[in-house]
């Protein structure tokens, strides 16, 4: 947990976090002094004075990556402290983390709790359509996705996918729109480009892709088919952006409230 790193001034007034308000909170309470901080980060001991009292509010990723180092050789930074270091300093991150670094992030705790979402399906994507963790009512309820590993290369690699969607293609093209919403939201676009070459050997993927729609969310329900009883059941779908420690934003939580079929949605 972040400790408060908002300051009250001498009036009492409460003021916002700076950098260089949280820079001095932590080597306070690590006892150094500017003069060990600024050696150990190889700036002079005037630069972090100016550092904390306002006058440079955007240092430089290497800076902070170097007061960072010792602060936490001293004593260890939370996740949270490291983020707010950098997010205060301007310096957002931007790329896009791998896969597995993703997964890692989902605790033990996290998976725990998409057990307790059953019989409603449950899960953590990323923001390139990647399942990172699911419960087994998602792994029932689109069979195969969890291999293929990719909500996009199910739908147009897998034709489990097609007898799975009762509108294969209405889901399709939002699928394929709100994936251009995220890639615009990124802020970083290169990490799109090997995964459109992949999707683009898909013909009704191209079609999709070229008629240039955007979405940032659904507004209606999805309609499934069970392959064992091919009867049809709904599902209210509800996504949360997680903000993780290390990748904010980075996660969504997917939960599908089941509900009854409406009858001209059926097989």
């Amino acid at each position: 947990m972040l400790s408060k790193s908002t300051d009250a001034g001498d009036s009492g007034q409460l003021r916002p976090p700076t950098f260089g308000g949280l820079l001095r909170r932590l080597r306070d309470e690590r006892r150094i002094s500017r003069e060990k901080l600024a050696f150990a980060a190889g700036v002079s001991s005037s630069y972090i004075t100016h550092l904390e009292g306002g006058d440079r509010d955007h240092p430089t990723r290497a800076v902070v990556t170097a007061l960072i180092g010792y602060l936490d050789r001293i004593s260890p930074l939370a996740d949270s402290e490291r983020r707010h270091l950098f997010d205060l300093a301007g310096l957002y991150d931007d790329t896009f983390p791998a896969v597995p670094q993703l997964r890692a992030e989902i605790s033990d705790d996290m998976r725990n709790g998409l057990r307790l979402h059953r019989p409603n399906a449950a899960s953590y994507l990323d923001t390139r359509w990647n399942v990172l963790a699911c419960n087994d009512a998602y792994i029932s309820t689109f069979p195969g996705l969890a291999d293929d590993g990719n909500i996009l290369l199910w739908l147009f690699r897998n034709e489990l996918s097609r007898r799975v969607m009762v509108d294969w293609r209405r889901e399709a093209a939002l699928t394929v729109d709100w994936l251009r919403g995220l890639i615009g939201q990124s802020g970083d676009t290169a990490w799109a480009t090997d995964l459109l070459d992949e999707l683009g050997r898909y013909p009704e993927f191209r079609e999709m892709w070229t008629s240039g729609g955007t979405r940032y969310g659904r507004d209606q329900p999805m309609h499934i088919r069970d392959l064992e009883t091919m009867e049809c059941f709904s599902l209210d779908v509800q996504m949360f952006r997680v903000d993780s420690g290390s990748y904010p934003g980075r996660v969504l939580f997917f939960l599908g409230i089941r509900t009854t079929c409406p009858a001209s949605a059926g097989p």
